[in-house]
C-alpha cells in the first residue's frame, strides 16, 4: 500500500549516501551516542545543545517523546563505516504549509569537515523537498555559534534575520537567534551546489 502524504509526516525514513547513512533515532541509540560525542568534548561550549555524555539518554528520550507528539522526526547519523557519529532531526513540523526545521545536528569530531555534513544536508533537504513537498526549510543557531553561522551560509541558506532575546542558552544566558531559511524555487540550485562540494571529497572517505 502506498505511503499517504500525512504518513511520510509521521516516520522517519531511512536516508544513505556514500558517506552518512540517516536512521531513525532509537533508544538502544544512547550508549553509542554517549561515546561519539566525548569525540571533541562538543557540549562544552556554553552556546552549544549537545548533550553531555551523562544527559545522552535524557535527550534521547526528549527527541522520541518529541516524535510520538508529532513534533519532530530525529535521525541517528552514521559514517559510512556504519559507526554512529551523531544526531541530527527535523523539528517544527508543519504539513499544512508545508514547512519544517532542520536542527540539533551534531558529530564527533573526526568527521567534522568532511563529505559526511554535506551529504547529510543534501540527503535532508532532498527529502523535505522532494518526498514532503516542503516549499520553506529552516535552520536555526545560536548568535555565538559562528562556526554553525559559517556552515549553515555555505550550504546557499539565506539568513533572514535575528530573533532577540528568543530563548535560553542550556546555560541560562539568553540566546539570540540567527534564522536562515531555504525556498522551494531556490533548492534545484541549492542542489547542485551541494553535489558539485560533494564531489570534491573521495568515495572513501568516512564523513561530511
Amino acid at each position: 500500500m502506498p505511503i499517504t502524504t500525512s504518513a511520510r509526516w509521521q516516520q522517519v525514513p531511512t536516508l544513505a549516501g556514500t558517506h552518512v547513512r540517516l536512521q531513525p533515532l532509537a533508544a538502544a541509540h544512547a550508549s553509542a551516542l554517549a561515546s561519539a560525542v566525548q569525540d571533541g568534548a562538543l557540549w562544552q561550549s556554553f552556546y552549544s545543545s549537545v548533550p553531555d555524555p551523562a544527559g545522552v539518554q535524557a535527550y534521547v528520550a526528549t527527541a522520541l517523546a518529541e516524535q510520538a507528539a508529532g513534533r519532530a522526526l530525529p535521525f541517528v547519523v552514521c559514517d559510512a563505516g556504519g559507526s554512529i557519529v551523531g544526531s541530527t532531526r527535523y523539528y517544527d513540523l508543519a504539513p499544512g504549509v508545508p514547512r519544517l526545521s532542520i536542527g540539533y545536528t551534531w558529530y564527533a569530531q573526526r568527521v567534522q569537515r568532511t563529505g559526511l555534513n554535506t551529504e547529510a544536508k543534501l540527503l535532508l533537504l532532498e527529502h523535505a523537498f522532494g518526498t514532503l513537498g516542503c516549499i520553506a526549510v529552516e535552520l536555526r543557531t545560536s548568535w555565538f555559534n559562528h562556526a554553525s553561522r559559517a556552515a549553515i551560509a555555505r550550504l546557499g541558506a539565506k539568513q533572514d534575520g535575528v530573533l532577540r532575546n528568543h530563548m535560553r542558552h542550556r546555560d541560562g544566558s539568553v540566546r539570540d537567534s540567527v534564522v536562515f531559511s531555504i525556498l522551494d524555487h531556490e533548492w534545484p540550485a541549492l542542489r547542485a551546489h551541494l553535489r558539485e562540494r560533494l564531489d570534491r571529497h573521495a568515495p572513501a572517505e568516512t564523513a561530511s
